[in-house]
């Protein structure tokens, strides 16, 4: 005999959903809201935005990857001048602190070329495009299942990139 699912009572975010499933499938992505990344780039510079990655706001804090101990350190030094710089760029947003962290930087997103060096260099395997085939089954929407395609794809190559660069 099947049992019923509870139905849930709070309506999940699209992006919290998302976060969810891929997070089952251990796919570990960082949905960072698109304008807090925008705004942080423009409002440090791209010096500082090639070194960090604001991954969260919470509680008036935003917190902010950065590339390595050294510039944690640095920037730490700049905390005031930064959160002068960027608190009036987030105007929805009242920013009283700012916490670094150490952790991946996503790369900037950049035009395929053909110089040997876009998805095509590392062409999917067919039990990886099994697992997407899967995992999209289930969507609906085909607008979604486009985004939801890419960005498996996406970070299934640059895992294989980052293996590649490990036994190099």
């Amino acid at each position: 005999m099947r049992r019923m699912r509870k139905r849930q009572k709070k309506l999940l975010k699209l992006g919290d959903f998302l976060q969810r499933a891929l997070k089952r499938r251990k796919i570990l992505l960082d949905m960072a809201d698109g304008s807090l990344v925008e705004t942080w780039n423009k409002a440090v510079g791209t010096g500082i935005a090639a070194q960090t990655f604001p991954f969260k706001f919470k509680n008036k804090t935003l917190f902010v990857k950065v590339s390595n101990s050294t510039w944690m350190q640095q920037l730490q030094f700049m905390k005031q001048d930064i959160i002068a710089k960027v608190a009036p760029a987030f105007t929805d947003k009242t920013i009283k602190n700012i916490y670094f962290s150490i952790g991946t930087i996503p790369q900037p997103q950049r035009e395929e070329t053909d110089d040997g060096s876009g998805p095509d260099a590392y062409p999917l395997k067919a039990r990886d495009r099994r697992l997407i085939a899967e995992s999209m089954a289930s969507i609906q929407d085909e607008e979604l299942k486009v985004i939801v395609q890419r960005v498996m794809t996406r970070e299934i190559i640059k895992r294989r990139i980052a293996e590649d660069e490990k036994y190099r």
